[in-house]
């Protein structure tokens, strides 16, 4: 697929995804319009996978009367199958195809019910199977009945219905396996929610451009990895992002708070092909309630969590192991190095993390300061300070850092520190990283070079002599030095231009005496 053709299809989607615009705020009419392309996914998946078993009795999925003996028993071999292969099962009759030609044969069809009932019963199919978990309740944020979709049933039924047909005729060319056309479509989608969706829009995304970087920082020297985690994992896009860097990805983990957001990651890694055996994404707090403490360690770590957030910072946290060695916690106001201590723990030995965090951390005092000197003098992990540009996150135009750790480090003896934070492009009221930005960025980290007024290889000491104060300024001096002004030279253009005035102000009064005007 052409990239004119990508943008034509991300077009299409964007169109009928404000279809429902004007019903709902942003976050609701996104719930909807990704379920129900997420739906449509599974749909096409299942007929796609049914036909290929089916290939060899010469019969199409669609075509299986359902309530035959023949019927049924060809149903419940595809269901066997596509359980244990897909993750899930649909019956002939709840295809989106099927549901949308009922739709657009007569918009006075009432589909509300039917199309509710299909949703449900693809979670139910995976009853007692090991994609259950995967699958529990995942279109739950889409509820057909809400008056946001219309006041009556008929309004709800007409705009569904909408949407359904416009989505049918979309071809997402799921045959062509080695395309991941839905996926990068789906990427965008959500990438536009968050760009209109303000503050919140943190809680869910991390901007393309941040995620490239992040992904291609824990993944230098690598073409496989065992596993990658995000412990806050929003709509899992950055987890993907990681995949896109290596030739394969055993395994995938992640936590997510927000029930919605955790909804959508499971659906994002679905619609991306990760096998529901291959990723496991959990709902709680990951701060309170760590959920992966046994599938640790992990080998790639990368995480945005939510600035400076509170969290309860009780004193019994000391004896957790992911907090007990520092002998501080990071203060209940401001969670962001408990996110690294929490992230470092699940860190294995040759594994490589890196977390976005406000600028606060490198500089703030008390608590913090004893955590950031714990992590360099005693256990020198800390590999890398990179400070991005102001304004190029969703809801915040704050300027942030990325912090990159190592249990075992390559070069022990120093911390690169890179500047990145006047390369960038303007667009409207953000601020953006071009691809020639981001290769700066990584590029400088690989080699571990210096450039002047932009990177510096700071020794420990030079770091200590700073007590432990990583301000970027301290050690990459940026500082433009103005042009010299000629004072003298000033003065001279200023009388020159007030004798020129003079001269201009008496010929206007000339002028002015002609019109019998006073000047």
């Amino acid at each position: 697929m052409s990239e004119e053709q990508k943008k034509i299809l991300e077009q299409q989607l964007w169109n009928i995804a404000n279809t429902l615009r004007g019903k709902m705020n942003a976050d609701e009419f996104r719930d909807y319009i990704l379920g129900f392309i997420f739906y449509k996914y599974l749909a096409e998946k299942m007929e796609i996978y049914a036909n290929s078993i089916l290939k060899q009795d010469n019969i199409q999925f669609r075509d299986i009367k359902e309530n035959t003996p023949e019927g049924k028993e060809y149903i419940d071999a595809v269901k066997e199958e596509a359980l244990e292969t897909l993750g899930y099962f649909l019956k002939p009759s709840e295809l989106f195809s099927e549901i949308a030609k009922r739709g657009s044969s007569d918009y006075d069809t009432f589909i509300l019910e039917d199309l509710q009932k299909i949703l449900t019963n693809i979670q139910l199919s995976t009853m007692g199977t090991q994609s259950e978990e995967d699958f529990d309740n995942l279109f739950e944020d889409m509820d057909l009945n809400s008056t946001k979709l219309g006041k009556t049933a008929e309004a709800r039924n007409a705009i569904i219905v909408k949407v359904l047909v416009h989505l049918d005729e979309i071809d997402f060319k799921l045959e062509h396996t080695e395309l991941d056309v839905l996926g990068d479509a789906y990427e965008y989608l959500i990438g536009q929610f968050a760009s209109g969706a303000g503050k919140k829009a943190g809680e869910f995304y991390t901007p393309q451009e941040v995620s490239k970087i992040l992904a291609k920082i824990v993944t230098t020297g690598k073409n496989r990895l065992k596993s990658v985690y995000d412990p806050t994992c929003g709509s899992g896009s950055l987890l993907l992002r990681v995949a896109r860097e290596v030739k394969d990805v055993n395994n995938f983990y992640g936590q997510e708070m927000n029930r919605t957001t955790y909804n959508l990651a499971r659906m994002n890694m679905i619609l991306h092909g990760v096998h529901y055996l291959k990723f496991d994404i959990k709902q709680e707090d990951t701060l309170e309630h760590p959920q992966h403490l046994n599938d640790m360690p992990f080998e790639a770590i990368v995480a945005n969590p939510p600035f400076s957030a509170n969290w309860s910072a009780n004193p019994l946290f000391l004896n957790d192991n992911r907090f007990s060695q520092y002998g501080k916690l990071a203060p209940a106001s401001k969670a962001d190095f408990a996110f690294v201590q929490h992230m470092i723990y699940h860190l294995a030995e040759n594994g490589t993390m890196a977390i976005v965090l406000p600028h606060g951390v490198l500089f703030r005092g008390a608590a913090e300061l004893h955590i950031r000197k714990y992590l360099i003098e005693q256990k020198n992990y800390l590999d890398a300070v990179i400070g991005l540009p102001a304004n190029i996150f969703y809801g915040t135009s704050i300027p942030t850092c990325i912090l990159v750790f190592k249990k075992c480090r390559e070069a022990p003896n120093d911390i690169l520190f890179i500047d990145a934070s006047k390369e960038f492009e303007k667009v409207k009221n953000q601020n953006m990283l071009r691809q020639e930005h981001i290769d700066k960025i990584v590029d400088t980290y690989r080699n571990r070079i210096e450039i002047e007024k932009y990177s510096h290889l700071a020794t420990l000491q030079e770091v200590a002599e700073n007590d432990y104060n990583l301000n970027i300024p301290r050690y990459v001096d940026s500082f433009e030095v103005e042009e010299e002004v000629d004072i003298q030279a000033v003065m001279r253009e200023i009388k020159s231009l007030e004798v020129r005035r003079a001269e201009l102000d008496k010929e206007i009064d000339v002028y002015f005496k002609e019109l019998g005007l006073v000047f």
